[in-house]
């Protein structure tokens, strides 16, 4: 079943715009060739993410996401994608921009990731930044 959901863990963070998010990742996803299968967003604070970090990845560092792809079937996209709202917002004010659009950054990045592109090597890093600038310039909202 196709679907975008969010969810919150150990925040109180208000999500805005939910069906222009949800439109605007499926029409990402859809531009890119794939199909949407069900994508969990889980909204957190720092904390919670670290140690999702710590138990599944053993990092012990402060991230802005992490991303399972649970993906079964060739074209079609199934994961879940931990957001830290904490990070994101302190991201902004780091990169003097606005949290919503970083956050709107984040969301797709971990779409992005699910959809094959990666972020270690610096010509992948600069393939995705240039990927997560496209898509948010298409965003309407």
């Amino acid at each position: 079943m196709a679907a975008i959901n969010f969810f919150l863990e150990d925040t109180a963070y208000k999500l805005k715009n939910k069906l222009q998010l949800k439109r605007w990742i499926k029409d990402t996803i859809i531009s890119e060739g794939y199909k949407l299968g069900e994508l969990n967003y889980i909204l957190c604070s720092d904390e919670y993410l670290l140690q999702i970090n710590r138990q599944y990845l053993n990092h012990d560092t402060y991230t802005d996401i992490v991303t399972f792809d649970n993906s079964e079937q060739e074209g079609i996209i199934t994961g879940d994608i931990f957001v830290s709202v904490d990070r994101t917002q302190e991201n902004a004010v780091k990169f003097n921009v606005e949290a919503d659009n970083e956050l709107h950054r984040v969301i797709i990045h971990g779409a992005l990731h699910l959809l094959g592109y990666l972020d270690k090597k610096p010509a992948d890093k600069q393939l995705m930044t240039d990927k997560e600038n496209e898509y948010l310039a298409k965003k309407a909202f």
